[in-house]
């Protein structure tokens, strides 16, 4: 599953974390680097040790965990704390590679499994040229660039690139999420079921609220079953 989450950062939010990482040291992209990717990836990235590391990874922490729709998404279990980089100047493209299957967090020895990739955009879009995340799925190749607070979910299993950036600069977060539910198609039937039932319920509130209605009295039964099936589902699929 590719999943748009538009305005995951605020624009507040957004301002606080780009003035953060770029006033910050940069290094060599490579330093999180894997055998294969490391040797197609020239960026640079944010050290996770910096003091304006740690303050910007808050910050988008606690907009992801807020945001109902990317818990819908991910059912996160874990997720590797964020990571940023940038492409510019010499350093501004990562050729084709698949994310490590494991990452290991260095400061607390944790494993997080990468079930999903996730590129949160912190550039505005028309302040770049190139640059387009490019990711290889049953349907071809997504290429992806939007706009600054708008993140990106997609599988970790997928071959994806960053293209050459030819003019500006592109600022990026990212990071990996070990899901609840490990199946990428279970994920989907998951979020599909769970965006519909929620629909439901605002047809459901808008209809209460017209004029001359009487308020049904709690769930309509239809919504009460498809909660039921959806809990179901999470309960049998599931690692908690």
């Amino acid at each position: 599953m590719l999943l748009k989450i538009p305005k995951v950062l605020t624009p507040e939010e957004l301002a606080q974390v780009r003035q953060l990482v770029l006033c910050a040291d940069w290094a060599d992209g490579r330093i999180t680097a894997g055998s294969q990717s490391g040797s197609v990836k020239n960026n640079r990235q944010l050290p996770e040790e910096l003091p304006a590391a740690q303050q910007a990874r808050h910050i988008v922490s606690v907009a992801l965990a807020r945001n109902p729709q990317f818990v819908t998404g991910a059912l996160p279990k874990s997720v590797y704390p964020p990571l940023f980089n940038r492409y510019s100047g010499g350093a501004n493209f990562f050729g084709n590679h698949i994310d490590n299957a494991v990452r290991t967090h260095a400061a607390t020895a944790r494993h997080v499994r990468t079930d999903m990739s996730c590129t949160l955009f912190l550039s505005d879009a028309e302040s770049y040229d190139g640059g387009e995340l490019v990711v290889q799925d049953t349907y071809g190749e997504q290429r992806i660039k939007f706009a600054a607070g708008d993140l990106v979910m997609y599988p970790g299993t997928s071959v994806h690139r960053v293209e050459p950036v030819t003019r500006g600069e592109r600022l990026a977060c990212f990071f990996w999420v070990e899901s609840m539910v490990r199946s990428d198609a279970q994920r989907r039937l998951l979020y599909d079921m769970d965006m519909a039932i929620t629909a439901l319920r605002r047809q459901n509130l808008a209809l209460n609220n017209e004029p001359g209605q009487s308020p049904l009295s709690g769930e309509r039964p239809e919504v009460v079953t498809l909660t039921g099936c959806y809990h179901n589902l999470l309960r049998m699929w599931a690692d908690v």
